[in-house]
């Protein structure tokens, strides 16, 4: 019993010592991202080294993935049916967890440079950053409706898969790039970055992004959420602005 403990510790320290041979040391092009009243996206650099203290492994070669992870928050899913000529909502499943924006970008084909159960374990995929814990009874197939809320920010931009879209040079250097849409959500951005080999992660990196409003935006966020009253009677006064000086000038061309 005590030889076997003694093995299984020996084994234990092994995969620990190979997994410590290799290091991620990152740079980003930015570690913060200003909205400002004219933004239209941005684009992120993310760059790296890998230290080793021995010479680079031999077998399967270095493989990176990079996922950048928005603010999570719950959302309702809906399902629409057309009933007597009109579309009516019918089914609904509370989504528990969802990322804003999520973007995984490798060095390769995900199917190959990950392997399932690394994904599992890491929640490295965009199905598995998604949470779904619980569906009514009612509900047949509760999956359908990740699927479509998948669908439908992949078409937004906001989920987004790009296989070698990682460029890694003498399995040392690396770089890749990751693409901001201008609908992004003001907050922290996860930053992740795994080296595999043969499927297996073998390193990991975690840092942070930080997406704020600046400016005009800022102070109009504020006041929505601060200052309710007011916002609504500032909005109401650039309303009637507006349309008393279109009014104004189409008058002064009818004549």
């Amino acid at each position: 019993m005590i030889r076997a403990a003694l093995a299984f510790a020996g084994l234990m320290f092994t995969a620990l010592t190979a997994a410590a041979e290799e290091e991620i040391v990152l740079g980003l092009s930015q570690a913060e991202v200003s909205i400002t009243t004219n933004f239209d996206g941005s684009e992120i650099l993310v760059y790296g080294a890998v230290k080793r203290e021995t010479p680079i492994p031999e077998g399967a070669p270095l493989e990176v993935v990079v996922t950048v992870s928005g603010p999570s928050t719950p959302i309702m899913v809906r399902r629409k049916e057309r009933r007597f000529g009109i579309w009516v909502n019918t089914d609904a499943v509370e989504v528990d967890r969802a990322p804003s924006f999520y973007a995984v970008v490798t060095s390769g084909p995900l199917s190959e440079v990950l392997k399932r159960i690394e994904d599992l374990r890491h929640r490295i995929s965009i199905p598995r950053a998604i949470r779904s814990v619980g569906a009514p009874m009612e509900i047949a197939d509760p999956t359908q409706f990740t699927d479509a809320l998948i669908r439908v920010r992949k078409d937004a931009n906001l989920y987004q898969v790009i296989e070698d879209g990682v460029k890694v040079d003498e399995q040392t250097l690396f770089r890749a790039a990751v693409a901001l849409p201008a609908s992004l959500t003001e907050g922290a951005y996860d930053t992740r970055i795994f080296l595999t080999r043969g499927g297996d992660v073998v390193a990991q990196y975690e840092t942070v992004i930080d997406v704020r409003k600046v400016g005009m935006e800022r102070w109009l966020f504020n006041l929505a959420h601060e200052q309710a009253f007011i916002y609504g009677l500032l909005s109401l006064f650039i309303a009637i602005t507006a349309g008393w000086g279109a009014s104004a000038v189409f008058g002064l061309l009818r004549r």
